[in-house]
């Protein structure tokens, strides 16, 4: 019962999402909404995956200054990964939240340097904090509310000094007597000696002009003489005088007038009196903040001042009163029973239809954090389509500290899929790059990968798991979804129960015989080709650099060369088809032109139609055309009757003469 009662000022859980690790907040109002329902307004604490990696690294460095100064004891890495998920950022934000959503309780504590870091692991739902995040300005600074214990803020107390032992101390660094207890003066003498400087306070107040405007009557100015100040200054002026009541007196009243003590209640006016009231509401006793953005022409010490006399007045009573009847009227605590629905990311059973929870996982699979293979309970974990999982208390530690008990690689990749600025899915070089096949050294050239060419270069055990595992690979699919990853921890779990089995039996893998580097070089000699001659008239811009490269060689995909093709040239259009210059159907849309990037853009290249080209073009049927635009890198076969030049047949001449006498007549 008392477990499920969360009360104003409890650390508490809450879930947004099924897959997500929980939010961590601390309740400072439950407020009752008009439906019935119950809210919590709750400050927000964050983890370091929801800063910046920027920021991570100044809580690195700062985490490190902690260690050397307390001088904490050493501790693995795996505990080091650990402690960041055991690390919160307070925050200045609030939000609402439905109090349904609560998950538990936590405790969060300000780190103190006689703190033992490595505790916090050995305690459950345990945290703690050193800096104060600004989702705003996006900055880390540290809390200003630090509690001073530790063997740098005690006093250092010297020697007793021996008699007639002279003190060779600073004497102007040292504390002032300002009263002496054991004083001639009575009591009584004392009292009368106050009372006389009230009234001269009061005297003073009527004799100054902003004074008598702010206490315009009497009482006021007999209430604003008889506070600390006048007080401190008259006891301290019998100390200056020896406690001599003659030389006091004279002192109370110079030449030119009564002294006028003020302190900061006098000194403020009401209209920074009502800042100070709104800057307290909003960020409490943080005076640092109250200066910077409601009173930046204050000192620090003089809003310190005017916050503890302001304690002391109605106004201040008044306000607690308030707060006293607001906070009878909200909730101080709340009932939420145990969350007991199932978890949608729950694995009900490996052979479950497609569509309901687990459908697709394969055997074999292990946890991803402490690798086991036997749990009560399995959840999925990352991106759906690695097919991910983790056991039933890793998958509570997931979900209460945001992080995986031993430090991943997919532990990054499922932090992408949350937030909300990053992709959701990792691209097919970072997820071989994650392939346990795949050697480290080919796996900083997959990370590294610019814009140019690369080569990807596979293990030998890779190629065996693409043979073995075809099934769950299926490479056809793979290479129509470059972008998809491929979950390399299902291949090689399957990949070792495969490889006893098909050792008796090996695989058939053909060696590929490749040419020495002579003969390429020799071939490339003999199918250099020629300058093309370009007919005279309009000049054809033609790419120098293309020139110089092969297109030719066999076993790559390179465009037909029309040039060495046997046949009549005959002058026809480009695609065959007689077509009058300059004009084109309304029928035929205007192709707009792609921009290209220029970082991406091929090099330019421009084909020279020859007459033999043009007769070949006029030879093929439609049908023909339309396969070879297909297949570009296959010859053409074209029977040698098929583009036998037809003579020009001459037309006509016309059979009516030039001129005649002779009537036209028109026969019906």
């Amino acid at each position: 019962m008392a477990a499920n009662m969360y009360r104003v000022g409890d650390y508490v859980y809450f879930e947004n999402s099924s897959s997500n690790p929980y939010l961590v907040r601390r309740i400072e109002e439950l407020n009752k909404t008009a439906n019935g329902n119950v809210e919590a307004k709750v400050v927000c604490l964050f983890r370091r995956r929801d800063i910046s990696s920027s920021l991570n690294s100044l809580a690195d460095s700062n985490a490190r200054e902690f260690e050397e100064e307390s001088k904490q004891p050493g501790v693995s890495e795996q505990q080091r990964h650990q402690l960041k998920h055991r690390e919160l950022f307070l925050s200045r934000q609030f939000e609402s939240l439905p109090a349904t959503h609560i998950r538990g309780k936590c405790s969060v504590t300000l780190l103190n340097e006689t703190d033992i870091l490595s505790q916090y692991l050995e305690k459950e739902d345990c945290f703690f904090y050193s800096l104060v995040f600004d989702p705003v300005q996006k900055t880390l600074l540290a809390d200003q509310g630090e509690i001073r214990v530790g063997c740098k803020y005690q006093a250092e107390i010297p020697d007793r000094l021996a008699e007639g032992e002279s003190d060779n101390r600073n004497q102007q660094k040292m504390e002032m007597k300002v009263w002496d207890p054991d004083n001639p003066l009575t009591d009584r003498q004392i009292d009368q000696f106050l009372v006389v400087a009230r009234a001269v306070g009061t005297f003073a107040r009527a004799l100054d002009c902003s004074s008598s405007i702010r206490q315009p009557s009497l009482h006021m100015s007999a209430a604003a003489a008889s506070r600390d100040i006048t007080l401190f200054h008259a006891m301290d002026t019998l100390q200056r005088n020896g406690y001599d009541l003659a030389k006091a007196m004279s002192t109370l009243v110079p030449q030119g007038g009564p002294v006028l003590c003020r302190d900061e209640m006098e000194e403020w006016s009401a209209s920074e009196a009502m800042l100070f009231e709104e800057a307290l509401e909003k960020y409490g006793k943080d005076f640092n903040d109250i200066r910077q953005d409601f009173l930046p022409w204050k000192s620090l010490a003089s809003i310190v001042q005017f916050y503890y006399m302001w304690k002391t007045t109605d106004r201040y009573i008044q306000q607690k009163r308030l707060k006293a009847a607001e906070a009878d009227s909200k909730l101080k605590q709340v009932y939420i029973p145990t969350y007991t629905k199932p978890n949608p990311n729950q694995i009900i059973s490996v052979g479950s239809k497609p569509g309901m929870n687990g459908a697709g996982f394969q055997k074999g699979l292990t946890c991803e954090s402490c690798h086991t293979t036997q749990s009560a309970q399995w959840y999925a974990w990352g991106p759906p389509n690695m097919q991910c999982r983790l056991c039933a208390s890793c998958w509570i530690y997931w979900k209460k500290y945001g992080g995986l008990k031993t430090p991943t690689q997919l532990e990054g990749a499922a932090r992408g899929t949350t937030e909300p600025h990053s992709r959701g899915h990792l691209s097919r070089p970072e997820a071989q790059s994650l392939s346990p096949y795949t050697t480290s050294a080919n796996r900083a050239k997959l990370l590294a990968k610019n814009r140019q060419t690369f080569l990807l270069q596979t293990t030998k055990l890779t190629r065996l798991a693409r043979r073995m595992c075809r099934d769950l690979l299926q490479p056809r699919r793979a290479a129509r979804r470059p972008y998809a990853p491929i979950n390399a921890n299902a291949i090689k779990a399957e990949c070792s129960i495969r490889l006893p089995k098909a050792a008796k039996t090996p695989l058939k893998i053909h060696p590929l015989v490749r040419l020495p580097l002579a003969t390429i070089v020799k071939d490339l000699v003999a199918q250099a080709p020629l300058k093309p001659k370009t007919p005279r008239g309009t000049k054809t811009p033609i790419n120098r650099n293309q020139l110089s490269q092969n297109r030719g060689l066999g076993g790559i995909m390179v465009k037909r060369a029309y040039e060495t093709m046997a046949g009549a040239g005959v002058p026809f259009s480009a695609n065959g088809r007689p077509l009058a210059s300059g004009i084109r159907s309304s029928s035929q849309p205007a192709a707009k032109r792609q921009k290209l990037n220029p970082a991406d853009a091929p090099n330019p290249v421009v084909f020279v139609a020859t007459k033999d080209t043009r007769a070949l073009r006029k030879a093929l049927t439609h049908l023909e055309m339309r396969r070879a635009a297909r297949r570009p890198n296959l010859p053409l076969k074209v029977k040698p009757t098929l583009i036998a030049v037809r003579p020009p047949v001459p037309l006509p001449a016309p059979s009516h003469p030039a001129s005649t006498n002779e009537p036209i007549v028109l026969e019906d």
